[in-house]
């Protein structure tokens, strides 16, 4: 593997820095404190499905672009049919859970050391309203957030990966593409990103034909492993 020269970090944040599941969770048995485990369960899966559906959708280009708060308001309807709740504040609250999201215990450290050393960009499919919300509510800090709705498209379209190299100003190769899903990661690497994979119980772990760059249990980790570099 090639030395690593990098310029400055880029960070998935959904799933990579915060922990979604729980803060949808969290959001579920709020809206309805009745339900039991398993019916949370399901309807969390209800919620990343029609997400990442739509999402999908909107990559190959058979919908319009919508930002990442109609995409959660529309899951919170989902989960208010199925519950047969017509309370709409209820909803408009359920779909804010979206940005209530907790960070992972090594998160906050981890970017405040990495931060030492490099700039620290953010790449979220979130709005920017909603990554706003969402950095502020966990302790994130960036030095530049960047949301997909400024490439009208979402992850893992090219598109939105150009949005950090064209912020950095450095060739694709000089930035370190961080993240614990690696259909991410596989992206990043097809417009020449260097990758990082970060170890999430939440995430999507490598195939055996992957080849990142770098493998880390968890932020601080992967800060040992560059400070070593």
């Amino acid at each position: 593997m090639p030395e690593l020269e990098i310029d400055a970090l880029v960070f998935d944040v959904l799933g990579t820095l915060v922990d979604e599941p729980s803060g949808l969770r969290a959001g579920i048995r709020a809206f309805d404190p009745s339900l039991d485990e398993a019916r949370v369960e399901q309807l969390l899966s209800l919620w990343q499905r029609h997400i990442e559906h739509e999402q999908r959708r909107i990559v190959l280009g058979e919908r319009p672009y919508h930002a990442s708060d109609v995409l959660d308001l529309e899951a919170a309807r989902l989960i208010a049919d199925a519950t047969g709740t017509d309370d709409q504040d209820a909803v408009a609250s359920l779909a804010r859970s979206a940005r209530r999201l907790p960070a992972w215990p090594d998160t906050v450290d981890g970017l405040a050391r990495l931060a030492g050393h490099f700039p620290l960009i953010a790449l979220s499919n979130a709005s920017r309203t909603a990554l706003l919300q969402l950095n502020a509510d966990a302790g994130l800090r960036w030095h530049q957030a960047l949301s997909a709705a400024d490439a009208g498209s979402y992850k893992p379209s090219e598109a939105v990966y150009r949005l950090a190299v064209t912020v950095a100003g450095v060739p694709p190769q000089r930035l370190l593409m961080v993240a614990a899903h690696a259909w991410d990661l596989r992206a990043a690497a097809s417009l020449g990103l260097r990758t990082a994979y970060v170890s999430r119980p939440v995430g999507d772990p490598p195939g055996p034909a992957d080849r990142f760059d770098l493998h880390a249990t968890d932020l601080l980790d992967l800060a040992d492993q560059l400070d070593g570099r």
